[in-house]
């Protein structure tokens, strides 16, 4: 890298040299003699290079001098004067001599960026060193990229299958309601029917003779404990004795109990009856 940068800038200074000796042999040879001329010229190209010089070495030490980049510049804006000075005096060549006056300021510049890259070089080690934090960084910037990826499709396939699993939930759950609703609504057409009381008759009435049922199903809706019956319960009711304890269970209380609080204090009294002999107890006594 170091050829890179140097290599333009004395190649360049070279050339300007060159090109400034010449011009003056040219421009001030007829005038004050060759030898005078070559002196001029000699003069200006080795004040630049002393100065040159001086600030390498200076550049070398890690040292600068404003007083000596002074001094080489002026020698660089001489020679680049001199450049113009003798274009602006020739004849139909001017445009050519003009298109060449720059090259002593160029050839400055070039030393002037060399010493900017001396300054700021770093040694391979260095360099290596640097190369292997940016690689690291760019490997774990990577990687952070690749887990938030990865996270990121991770939580939208969650979301995703907690929503569908809602969804299915839903459906399952309004799906039972409407069997539950079309269900209840079959009950109540048949407990409402007046087929249903002719066909409990004829399933009850062998059983309890003398007795008319009435088809009633259960009331969607809060239920209430009944406490269990006991084996050791007491003798079986006559109806008049049990329309009578129903009686009087059912006004203990004013207003009237319902059935279900009832038939709740008259198993917590200790009597005992069937539900179904209970039920037509009540119906009897509530006509």
């Amino acid at each position: 890298m170091r050829l890179k940068t140097v290599l333009p800038a004395v190649v360049m200074t070279a050339v300007s040299m060159v090109l400034t000796l010449a011009v003056v042999v040219m421009w001030l040879g007829p005038a004050l003699g060759v030898p005078v001329a070559l002196v001029v010229g000699l003069g200006i190209d080795g004040g630049w290079l002393a100065t040159l010089a001086y600030e390498r070495r200076l550049a070398a030490q890690g040292d600068h001098n404003p007083a000596v980049t002074a001094v080489g510049w002026s020698f660089g804006l001489i020679a680049a004067g001199v450049l113009v000075a003798h274009a602006l005096t020739v004849g139909g060549s001017a445009a050519a001599w003009l298109a060449v006056a720059w090259l002593p300021l160029a050839a400055k510049a070039l030393w002037l960026v060399h010493g900017l890259w001396e300054r700021t070089a770093l040694t391979p080690h260095a360099l290596d060193a640097i190369r292997g934090i940016q690689q690291e960084a760019r490997d774990e910037a990577a990687v952070a990229r690749a887990r938030l990826r990865a996270e990121a499709a991770t939580e939208e396939t969650r979301l995703t299958a907690v929503t569908q699993a809602g969804a299915r939930v839903a459906r399952v759950q309004a799906r039972t309601a409407q069997t539950l609703s079309e269900a209840w609504s079959t009950l109540e057409t048949a407990r409402r029917g007046e087929e249903t009381g002719r066909a409990l008759t004829c399933v009850t009435a062998p059983v309890t003779p003398g007795v008319t049922a009435r088809w009633e199903l259960p009331v969607w809706g809060p239920s209430e404990p009944v406490p269990a019956l006991t084996l050791d319960a007491g003798p079986a009711l006559s109806d008049d004795a049990l329309d009578a304890v129903v009686d009087e269970i059912r006004h203990s209380a004013v207003p009237a109990l319902s059935y279900r609080e009832m038939a709740v204090r008259f198993r917590a009294a200790g009597h005992s009856a069937s539900e179904v002999r209970l039920r037509a107890a009540w119906k009897r006594v509530a006509a």
